[in-house]
């Protein structure tokens, strides 16, 4: 058991040595500074351009005031486009709806098409039922008279 204690403490240091020994071989990172690059403002939207004889404040202030309305004109038009999807949906959902108009003139058709039948059909019953009746009345009143005649 000792010597399975002396075989794992070796292997430890063994492996503690080589960690200590990778760790000092390493190359430290170097850090350098990174230049910010200065970007120019975005020019002024292609709809606009500044005057000769302006100003610099009042160049800035154009500037400005065009940047904000052209933002706005920007959220707008994306206004715009939820609108337009919106105008697709309804015009799927018209499409829809009439299709859905369509079979419903479809069904009541066919129903009413069934319902005249069903009524054909038991008015022809009702006219067989009374041409059965005439008919057996007929036979019982002429049983009756030739019972009515064979009895004296």
């Amino acid at each position: 058991m000792s010597t399975q204690n002396a075989n794992v403490k070796s292997f430890v240091t063994r492996i503690d040595d080589e960690v200590r020994e990778a760790i000092q071989q390493q190359k430290q990172p170097q850090i350098h500074a990174i230049e910010q690059r200065r970007t120019p403002p975005p020019a002024v939207p292609e709809y606009v351009s500044h005057r000769d004889d302006v100003t610099e404040i009042g160049r800035l202030s154009a500037e400005a005031m065009v940047k904000e309305y052209e933002a706005t004109a920007k959220e707008i038009e994306a206004m715009g486009e939820v609108v337009k999807e919106m105008v697709q949906r309804c015009e799927q959902l018209t499409t829809a709806a009439s299709a859905m108009l369509q079979d419903v003139k479809t069904t009541a058709m066919r129903y009413r098409k069934e319902g005249k039948r069903m009524f054909q059909e038991i008015e022809a019953c009702s006219n067989v039922t009374e041409e059965v009746r005439r008919t057996c009345e007929a036979f019982r009143d002429k049983i009756a008279a030739k019972g009515a005649e064979s009895m004296p």
